[in-house]
């Protein structure tokens, strides 16, 4: 059987070659063809050689699925290759629906943990909460497998059985399903901010979404809304249709959205517009941060081109290309970049440079020589290569050493686990209070568990101490050097008194989330959000909206965070 996969190989191999020289192509083309053959047919000899003489067995599917993923980083990092058993990646993707129990889980040790249940799916249905240790699946244990090979095990077909083992405060129970058909809202949450201003979270742009964005603005809408925030924050993107269809809910039929341009010209084209709008002329304030990207920044970006929404936030993403998806043998498919797609002003945002890589292999941002200037619909100026710059630019405040330490750590999680066994009386968002005593407990499980840490002043006191016994200077100065580190240690209890109030709000948005889901967590997060607090300003300042809009100069206006604001 293996002379004859050979041999097939060898015969396909010499076809191309025997093409390639009689076709008469240019000599151009011909050397082009010619080396793609002449490289076939060494991976091909190499592959084989392998087969017959490593020292151990080869496994084809993992040899070769790391030459095709080696091959394509070579390109971008959108290129990519979905083997027949990453099938549910691929329609997760694209759809946002997969089959299973509807919950996401991380590695817990030598186990994995349920983070978050989807509400009304299998796993809430049967009773299994955020916490919660899986420690079999259909009666098998799962010791020792990574968080894939669980997720794996716990998806497959709709109306297939599963029974789930969990432990939960050191007791076990078994918890017996049926999978579904898993589809990931893309809106999460939307709602009314106060009288006037409605709300809407958009996380992904998979098939079918602007029904659900349309959902959302005309239920607001008939709450009497007479503004709206549109938050793309964290959206990775998705499908470029999508795109143009949420752009159609705010702008009339007949405007471009976005055109791509690529190699091969059948995928060059223009999307427009088609549909009359919900609604043409309500006020609209788009957020945006550094993990928008892609189809989110087509919406954006179209939005500012055509001067319909002020956009807040920090600069985007800047992923200016385009993929399509193509069957290959075997169930397999590639999503390839086939073009750059560009906004309504004629500008691209991609703003990494994959076509000319620097000598190392590393990919550079376009140089500011680069970036060209365009104007809007009403002649504001933006420019290109390197994604969508906000009218509004809002710097978020980072969390403290000691805040993102307990939250990259699990104790955030692990006390919300806690709590919500503990109080199990909450009917509704607005009955929960956490007090001083509670935060005292939270700093009390921290004693317990024997958290500790080292500040970022702290590691780099440590290695200039490293580094003045290596030069030896430590011995001239020690008596400095023990002065300096032990008058910057931190102390805990300190900074649970300094950083209260982010770690609180922490807290409360975890533990809020296990009793009410991720749409209360979102609802919840929103007091304090500030880009959410400066897209209102604007808003209901109609004479700041308007200019921001009509300006000739169109430059970025850089809000400043109030202090007293913050909690």
């Amino acid at each position: 059987m293996r002379k004859i996969f050979f041999r097939k190989i060898t015969i396909f191999v010499s076809l191309i070659i025997i093409g390639v020289i009689s076709a008469g192509f240019f000599i151009t083309q011909e050397s082009r063809d010619f080396r793609i053959a002449k490289n076939l047919d060494i991976f091909f000899s190499l592959f084989r050689e392998l087969n017959l003489f490593y020292v151990d067995e080869v496994n084809p599917d993992k040899v070769i699925k790391t030459g095709i993923d080696n091959m394509l980083k070579s390109l971008d990092p959108y290129t990519v290759f979905y083997p027949e058993s990453e099938a549910d990646e691929f329609a997760l993707m694209t759809t946002g629906k997969y089959g299973g129990i509807g919950s996401l889980v991380r590695q817990n040790g030598d186990y994995v943990v349920i983070v978050e249940v989807y509400k009304g799916f299998p796993a809430d249905q049967a009773g299994i909460k955020a916490g919660d240790i899986i420690k079999k699946i259909n009666g098998v244990s799962i010791k020792g497998l990574t968080t894939e090979n669980v997720s794996d095990r716990l998806k497959g077909n709709p109306g297939s059985e599963i029974t789930v083992t969990v432990e939960r405060n050191g007791l076990e129970s078994d918890h017996p399903m049926k999978r579904e058909r898993i589809a990931i809202p893309p809106v999460p949450y939307f709602g009314m901010i106060d009288s006037n201003t409605g709300y809407i979270r958009y996380i992904n742009f998979t098939a079918g979404s602007r029904q659900d964005v349309k959902k959302a603005l005309d239920e607001l809408k008939n709450r009497n809304a007479t503004q709206i925030i549109l938050d793309l924050r964290s959206n990775p993107g998705g499908l470029l249709t999508e795109a143009v269809e949420i752009v159609n809910l705010f702008v009339g039929p007949g405007n471009n959205v976005v055109s791509t341009k690529g190699k091969v010209k059948q995928f060059d084209e223009e999307f427009k517009t088609t549909r009359p709008a919900v609604d043409e002329d309500i006020p609209l304030a788009v957020l945006i941060n550094r993990q928008s990207a892609s189809a989110a920044e087509i919406v954006a970006g179209a939005f500012q081109d055509l001067d319909r929404a002020v956009i807040v936030g920090q600069r985007s993403y800047g992923k200016g290309l385009v993929q399509v998806t193509r069957p290959l043998s075997y169930n397999t498919q590639l999503k390839v970049t086939t073009a750059k797609y560009y906004i309504p002003s004629g500008r691209c945002i991609q703003a990494l440079d994959f076509s000319n890589r620097n000598e190392d292999g590393s990919v550079g941002i376009i140089p500011d020589s680069l970036i060209s200037e365009f104007k809007t619909k009403n002649g504001r100026t933006v420019k290109d290569g390197g994604g969508i710059r906000p009218d509004i630019e809002i710097t978020p405040e980072s969390l403290s050493q000691v805040a993102t330490e307990l939250y990259l750590r699990n104790f955030i999680f692990d006390f919300a686990t806690s709590y919500y066994w503990n109080h199990p009386e909450i009917k509704s968002p607005s009955d929960f209070v956490f007090t001083d005593d509670d935060y005292n407990d939270f700093r009390n499980m921290l004693v317990s568990r024997n958290f500790n840490y080292n500040t970022v002043t702290e590691t780099s006191v440590t290695r200039l101490i490293e580094s003045a016994k290596r030069e030896k200077y430590y011995d001239v100065h020690k008596e400095l050097f023990d002065r300096l580190k032990t008058e910057i240690v931190h102390d805990l209890d300190h900074d649970m008194m300094i950083f209260k109030p982010e770690i609180t709000e922490l807290l409360e948005q975890e533990i809020i989330s296990r009793y009410f889901y991720e749409e209360a967590s979102v609802e919840w997060s929103l007091k304090n959000d500030e880009q959410v607090n400066e897209a209102l300003k604007v808003l209901n300042d109609t004479e700041r909206y308007s200019s921001l809009l009509i300006g000739t100069q169109g430059s970025v206006i850089t809000a400043s965070t109030d202090p007293a604001g913050q909690r």
